[in-house]
């Protein structure tokens, strides 16, 4: 997904996802700590990849992916995006994108507010915000270029896999939304709900670099 590799293992039981979170760290070796966040739960570990230091996806994280993956089957289970499976959803992480006249201006705001940190290579008065301990989603700032009454201010960033991107634009829009624009697909889809809030439906694909 977007700046992340991310996967799900369905389990049976929290022993289960211990033991393969436990394996998950074991084979990153001292890489875990910089590189590796797990969510377990009684019906899934949720394995998460990005580089601390980066902010970003990089070689090392895909090579622990791999490692990662056959560990997940050497024990038995399979890993996977939640996509086509039966899963209530497929993997994801959500953004929340706040529109502002002066983004340096309403940034310390929702720094302090939230409890918020720079995240890793960018502390400038306009770059994005993250959870130091990376439950919440990460805040992002949009340049305004006027003030524009009757439309929302804030709004959420849904990064799904890119085979999901669809699927999830059909159901919102079978839900009562509307498709505003898919000028920036695959990148992005905007998406309203009846009465004009909006979200987007993200995906890697469709970006410079």
């Amino acid at each position: 997904m977007l700046g992340t590799l991310q996967t799900s293992v369905p389990v049976g039981t929290l022993v289960q996802a211990v033991g393969l979170a436990a394996d998950a760290v074991a084979v990153c070796g001292d890489d875990a700590d910089r590189h590796l966040r797990v969510d377990v739960r009684p019906d899934a570990a949720v394995l998460t990849l990005q580089s601390l230091d980066h902010a970003a996806v990089t070689t090392r994280d895909i090579e622990l992916a791999r490692r990662i993956s056959a560990a997940v089957v050497r024990a038995g289970f399979l890993p996977q995006p939640g996509i086509g499976t039966g899963a209530p959803r497929s993997v994801q992480a959500v953004e929340i994108a706040i529109d502002a006249l002066s983004i340096s201006g309403v940034r310390p705001f929702w720094k302090a507010v939230l409890g918020y940190v720079d995240e890793a290579g960018a502390d400038g008065p306009e770059d994005p915000l993250v959870d130091p301990v990376r439950q919440g989603p990460a805040v992002w700032f949009q340049q305004m270029d006027r003030a524009r009454p009757q439309r929302n201010r804030i709004h959420m960033d849904v990064s799904v896999p890119h085979d999901e991107a669809r699927r999830r634009i059909e159901a919102a829009v079978e839900a009562g939304g509307r498709l505003v624009s898919a000028s920036r697909a695959p990148a992005f889809w905007v998406l309203a709900d009846p009465e004009g809030n909006e979200a987007c439906i993200t995906t890697w694909q469709g970006r410079d670099g």
